[in-house]
C-alpha cells in the first residue's frame, strides 16, 4: 500500500529539512510506535529511548523519505531494528556479568575475589588519570547509573558528546589493563564489563 498524499506532502516538505513537518510527522507516529516497542522490550523508560533514537535516524536520513512506498513501514522497521540491538546488548551485559559471578565463585578459585579486587583497583587508577570532565562522565555512567540523555541533561551537553567522551575514557582504562596487569580472569572480567559500558 502506498503513502498516503497528505502524507508525501509532509516527508517531502521533512526532506527538505522543514522541522515543523517533521514534527509533525514525529506525533503522527510516536503512540503507536512507543506502544509496539514497549511491547516488545517491557520498559517504557526504554522504550522512550528507543524512539527518540528511531526519529534521529529518521530525519538523519531524511532525503530518502520522498521515497518510500510506505513511511509506517520503513518507522517500524528501524523500531524493530533497534530493539534487536537491545536485546543483544542485554545479552552482552547479562554473559559479562555471568562470566564474573562464575569466576568468583568458582571453588577452584579460592583467591578469586582478592584477584579480582585487586585488577579493579588498577581500573580505579586509570579512572584517575582521565582528564576531570572525561572521568565525572565515566563515573556518572558506571557508578550512578545515568543513562546517556540523563548525563548530557545534568552536564548541558549533547548526547554525542557524551559518548565520545566515554569511548575515550573506556578505550584508555582498557589500554591501561593491558598495559599494567598481566591480563588475569579477574582483568578479563573488568574488560568483559568494560565493553558494557557505552551500550545504552
Amino acid at each position: 500500500m502506498s503513502t498516503e498524499p497528505d502524507e508525501r506532502a509532509l516527508l517531502q516538505a521533512v526532506a527538505a529539512g522543514n522541522r515543523v513537518a517533521f514534527t509533525c510527522l514525529y506525533s503522527a507516529h510516536l503512540n503507536d510506535l512507543f506502544r509496539y516497542a514497549t511491547l516488545f522490550v517491557g520498559s517504557t523508560e526504554e522504550a522512550e529511548e528507543i524512539i527518540q533514537e528511531v526519529f534521529v535516524r529518521i530525519w538523519d536520513r531524511r532525503e530518502t523519505l520522498p521515497h518510500l512506498a510506505s513511511f509506517k513501514a520503513y518507522a517500524y522497521q528501524v523500531a524493530k531494528n533497534l530493539v534487536v540491538d537491545y536485546w543483544r546488548q542485554q545479552k552482552r551485559q547479562a554473559t559479562a556479568h555471568k562470566r564474573l559471578q562464575a569466576f568468583t565463585t568458582a571453588p577452584e578459585f579460592a583467591d578469586a575475589a582478592l584477584i579480582y579486587q585487586q585488577d579493579y583497583q588498577m581500573a580505579q587508577q586509570a579512572i584517575a588519570q582521565l582528564p576531570l570532565k572525561r572521568k565525572q562522565i565515566f563515573l556518572m555512567r558506571t557508578q550512578e547509573e545515568l543513562s546517556l540523555d540523563e548525563i548530557a541533561q545534568q552536564l548541558s551537553i549533547s548526547k554525542s558528546v557524551v559518548k565520545k567522551q566515554l569511548y575515550a575514557a573506556t578505550a584508555f582504562v582498557k589500554a591501561y589493563l593491558h598495559q599494567h596487569s598481566d591480563l588475569s580472569v579477574g582483568a578479563l572480567c573488568v574488560l568483559t564489563l568494560l565493553e558494557t559500558v557505552n551500550l545504552n
